[in-house]
């Protein structure tokens, strides 16, 4: 009897053990696929959203600090006690890890505030769809300054950044481009620079508009006709002087008379601006004439009388 009873109890163990180790294996079956999935939507989460536009440029920090010690040590010494690392520290929060269609203005606003500088009356140089030309215009002439040659501009002109919610915080494949989303980080970054830009113009202010577009010199969804003219102070600037650039050689599809500068005017007589506009510039088209020094435009006038 002793041994039978021994051998039931064996038994019994050996059912018990059994049952106990396929109880083991099916949670640990379970708990391998819980982190299989979890693993798994971890990953997805991981992955870097995907824009139409370039990423971020590389080596972002190395190239703001970069241009901002060139900017306040050699181009504008007077600037010489902003701190560059703090700018772009500003910057930087501006909007890493954050999703590249939530930007907001407040997130930008240390760094406005942090690279901020004065405008000399008389200086303010704006343009619209005249880029190169503008530019190579302030190069030659130091008398102006477009937003591009102020601090702000000159570190971030040509510039791409973005961020992304997932490590590491920045997206370097791609960003969104403006038709994708409004409130991105270049479109928010540009719109309140140009804003702080017209705000500090006063005395006479310049601007400088392609007369060969067919589309129109003057467009109110640009950023100086939605953003810059409404910002600019009638209390400060004195007078508005329109240059009207046509390519040389290239079309005169609109003249200081034209439907759009005419619209133009109207704007800024809306605001108590006074206003002149001039076509063709003469200092700004014999900077064109560099390139086509033969052309009928580029030769001086003679006087027949």
């Amino acid at each position: 009897m002793p041994y039978r009873q021994g051998s039931a109890r064996t038994r019994q163990r050996a059912v018990l053990l059994a049952g106990i180790a396929v109880l083991l294996g099916a949670l640990g079956i379970a708990v391998l696929l819980a982190s299989l999935l979890a693993r798994g939507k971890e990953e997805a989460g991981l992955r870097m959203l995907a824009w139409q536009d370039r990423g971020t440029t590389r080596n972002l920090q190395e190239l703001i600090l970069g241009r901002c010690y060139s900017y306040v040590l050699a181009r504008s010494p007077e600037l010489g006690d902003k701190d560059c690392l703090k700018i772009w520290e500003s910057l930087k929060q501006a909007f890493i890890y954050k999703n590249p269609c939530n930007i907001t203005p407040e997130d930008y606003q240390p760094l406005m505030e942090l690279a901020s500088q004065p405008i000399p009356c008389n200086k303010s140089l704006f343009w619209s769809k005249t880029n190169d030309l503008a530019h190579r215009y302030t190069k030659s002439n130091q008398d102006f300054l477009t937003l591009e040659d102020t601090l702000l501009g000159y570190m971030a002109d040509r510039v791409s950044w973005c961020g992304d919610p997932s490590a590491p915080g920045i997206n370097y494949e791609s960003c969104p481009k403006r038709s994708e989303c409004e409130s991105n980080p270049s479109s928010v970054f540009w719109k309140m620079a140009s804003k702080m830009f017209a705000e500090a113009a006063c005395g006479v202010v310049q601007v400088m508009l392609n007369g060969s577009i067919e589309a129109g010199a003057f467009k109110s969804s640009s950023i100086f006709g939605s953003i810059e003219i409404f910002n600019l102070n009638p209390d400060k600037v004195s007078a508005v002087h329109i240059w009207l650039m046509h390519d040389i050689g290239g079309p005169q599809s609109e003249s200081c008379s034209g439907h759009s500068i005419n619209r133009l005017k109207s704007i800024l007589e809306e605001r108590n601006f006074k206003i002149t506009c001039e076509d063709d510039y003469r200092p700004v088209q014999l900077l064109q004439c560099v390139h086509n020094p033969d052309h009928t435009d580029c030769r001086p006038c003679t006087n027949t009388t």
